[in-house]
C-alpha cells in the first residue's frame, strides 16, 4: 500500500529532492503593556478551546543538527495537525515559535507525522517533554521517502517535505507536501480532550 501511495504521489508531481527550510528567526513575541487589556483571559481561552477534542500525533525528522551541531532524530508531540489539500496533497501542523525542536526539523526540510493509537499515551508524554532524550527506548524505522523516524506500532503515518511556513501569533503554521503515507484499519485513535487522553466510542 505504501509503495502504491509513493508511486501515485510522485506521478502527480511531488518533488523528489530534500531541501532544508529556513526555520525563521524567532522574533520577540508580542508583549501586552501593563495598561493594555488582553481581549480574552488566557486561562479561559485554553479552557474553552479544550472542549475541542482532537487526535494526537508525534512529528519527527532525522538528521536535523541541534544548536551544538550534533545530529540526532528530532520529534515533538503535536495535537494541532490537520489535512489541508487533496490536490496537491498537503497537511499542516502548528508549532510554538519558542519550540527548540522545530528549528532542527526545519533544517532537515522534511518530517513524518505519526498518528498515535489509543494505547500510546505514554509515548506521547515522552515526546511532550523538553530537554530529554525523547527517542530513548522508542522503536522506529525510516519513512520510505524522507527517512524521517516512523514510530513502531502507530496506526497511521504521513511522510512529508516542508512546503511553506507562515506566522500565526505565537505559533508557526507549517505546511507539508505529502510524499508517502500509510495506515491500518485496526485499532483506535488516541484522543485528547480537556487536558486528558481518551478513546473513541461510536
Amino acid at each position: 500500500m505504501a509503495a502504491t501511495a509513493v508511486r501515485y504521489l510522485r506521478s502527480v508531481g511531488a518533488p523528489t529532492g530534500a531541501e532544508p527550510y529556513d526555520a525563521l528567526p524567532r522574533p520577540d513575541l508580542r508583549a501586552v503593556g501593563a495598561d493594555e487589556r488582553l481581549p480574552v483571559d488566557p486561562a479561559e481561552f485554553r479552557s474553552v478551546l479544550g472542549h475541542f477534542a482532537s487526535g494526537v500525533t508525534v512529528v519527527t525528522a532525522a538528521g536535523g543538527a541541534d544548536e551544538d551541531g550534533e545530529t540526532a532524530p528530532a520529534g515533538f508531540a503535536c495535537q494541532s495537525f490537520a489535512s489541508l489539500s487533496l490536490d496537491p496533497p498537503l497537511v499542516t501542523f502548528m508549532v510554538a515559535r519558542t519550540s527548540t525542536t522545530w528549528p532542527r526539523i526545519a533544517r532537515a526540510g522534511v518530517f513524518c507525522v505519526n498518528i498515535l493509537g489509543a494505547d500510546q499515551g505514554e509515548l506521547c508524554r515522552g515526546f511532550a517533554v523538553s530537554g530529554a532524550d525523547k527517542f530513548a527506548g522508542v522503536g522506529y524505522r525510516a519513512a520510505p521517502v524522507t527517512r524521517s523516524p516512523l514510530l513502531d506500532s502507530v496506526p497511521a503515518w504521513i511522510d512529508c517535505r516542508v512546503q511553506a511556513v507562515h506566522t500565526g501569533g505565537d505559533h508557526l503554521i507549517v505546511v507539508g507536501r505529502v510524499e508517502a503515507l500509510g495506515g491500518s484499519d485496526d485499532g483506535e485513535p488516541l484522543l485528547f480532550h480537556r487536558g486528558r487522553f481518551g478513546r473513541f466510542s461510536a
